[in-house]
């Protein structure tokens, strides 16, 4: 069965996190169209604050993504691996895994925050989204809305 991965990761520093660059951060999509990605490769979308929240599209290896993916025969079961714990901010426990049918697909979202090991550069901090389909798919499909959201995020003060 079809397995369709997009990873768009954003990240930030907290000179974007008010005004004019906070405005542009937030109107960084949670979807695109999909390119011609080969079977077994994912979608990697990078936006940063570095590029000006300009997305950046490339390919990666489904086993470069920080996600767990298992065929369990009429289901696919999907769960993104936290790393790195230290970067997590306060949240309760972790959700499920999810358990997809075929035509379905899920919008998972996590976010850390990072400090440098003396204080000294300030927080930074990055959201990962994820959308995943389990079946064919068209392109546009991570455009619409996902048959079930997952919000992993917590407070990043």
């Amino acid at each position: 069965m079809d397995i369709t991965v997009q990873w768009i990761k954003t990240s930030w520093t907290k000179h974007s996190r008010g005004g004019e660059a906070a405005a542009r951060r937030n109107a960084v999509p949670v979807g695109f169209s999909l390119p011609q990605v080969p079977s077994g490769s994912a979608h990697f979308v990078e936006i940063s604050e570095r590029e000006g929240f300009e997305p950046r599209s490339s390919r990666k290896n489904h086993r470069e993504i920080g996600v767990s993916l298992r065929d369990e025969g009429d289901r696919l079961r999907v769960l993104p691996r936290v790393e790195p714990l230290f970067g997590l901010p306060p949240r309760p426990r972790r959700p499920p895994a999810v358990r997809l049918l075929p035509g379905q697909w899920v919008r998972w979202q996590l976010n850390y925050r990072f400090t440098s090991a003396l204080g000294i550069r300030g927080w930074s901090y990055w959201l990962d989204t994820f959308n995943i389909a389990y079946g064919p798919v068209d392109r546009d499909v991570f455009l619409s809305e996902p048959t079930v959201i997952v919000d992993e995020c917590g407070p990043v003060r």
